[in-house]
């Protein structure tokens, strides 16, 4: 039985904006807890330190893949999704028993039964289910540990470098195809059917989009969004809409207009580069809502 054809679509807009919330209501814990990507959050040079260090990772997964590196993938997967699973539960734990040991074994304990979960039972709705978990917390951490400056700046290039390794290079189709091959839980799964089964079936990407038994979404696509909406949150607390900044509100609104642009891309069944029109929509929500709150203290840096 199939569902509702505007159902996954719908599903996907709605996934970005629990993802934001996520991450606004993580930011306030991991900051009293001391969680930080980056010692100074307004120096430009941090976005650079990121996208460096995302190459190198995609270089690697890139030729673990092509020499059948399939278990060290899968190592460095499971490693990179246990500390975050780590790091939001400890936060989470450290509101009930403070900074204790405690705590710490807790958040260890429930991180690695967690990880467990998405790699022995990588059902779409476990992946999608702990994936908001994942983004959220991935988006706090970076969203509080960079100024608004250095987001923008890293959601730039960010844009470029994905409608590049999607349009002109390819590589980034390469490397989603070589995951979804070893099921791997750091994609976003949108089934089109009620039966439909992850495991069992996968997602080919090359298929035509008629054939295929799911949408597939990058975390990325909804991780790097919400980072400039959790900046704004925490850098630009002027005026507020419902306990929210104005310009983290234009954020997420800007946000979700760049993933209903985004949606009519994928509905034509062909791979698109995502951050283009969700890191430009998000930007540009975020000014707007700079303009109707005047909150351009931001700019003093330049």
């Amino acid at each position: 039985m199939d569902i509702r054809n505007n159902t996954p679509v719908l599903a996907m807009p709605a996934m970005l904006l629990v993802v934001e919330v996520i991450a606004i209501l993580l930011a306030l814990p991991m900051q009293e807890a001391g969680v930080a990507a980056f010692e100074d959050p307004t120096s430009v040079a941090n976005p650079f330190i990121f996208l460096g260090m995302l190459l190198v990772f995609t270089l690697i997964m890139l030729a673990l893949i092509k020499l059948g590196g399939k278990k060290v993938i899968l190592g460095l997967i499971a490693l990179s999704i246990l500390f975050t699973f780590y790091y939001v539960f400890w936060t989470l734990c450290t509101l009930f028993f403070g900074f204790s040991l405690t705590g710490g074994v807790a958040a260890f304990a429930v991180a690695v039964l967690a990880t467990a979960l998405l790699f022995l039972y990588p059902e779409w709705y476990v992946i999608d289910g702990l994936g908001l978990l994942i983004a959220g917390g991935v988006a706090s951490i970076f969203g509080i540990s960079l100024s608004v400056l250095p987001v923008i700046l890293l959601l730039v290039m960010l844009a470029v470098y994905d409608a590049i390794s999607v349009y002109k290079t390819g590589h980034m189709i390469a490397l989603a195809e070589g995951i979804m091959d070893l099921k791997t839980p750091i994609l976003f799964v949108i089934p089109k059917r009620r039966d439909y089964s992850f495991r069992t079936e996968g997602v080919e990407i090359s298929k035509e989009k008629e054939e295929r038994g799911a949408f597939i979404m990058g975390m990325g696509d909804l991780i790097m969004p919400s980072i400039l909406v959790v900046s704004a949150q925490v850098f630009l607390p002027g005026a507020k809409v419902w306990l929210l900044s104005v310009p983290a509100l234009g954020a997420m609104a800007g946000s979700i207009v760049g993933m209903v642009l985004l949606i009519h891309f994928v509905l034509s069944g062909r791979p698109q580069a995502g951050l283009p029109p969700l890191n430009g929509g998000a930007i540009l929500g975020f000014l707007a809502g700079c303009v109707l709150s005047g909150s351009w203290g931001w700019l003093a840096i330049l």
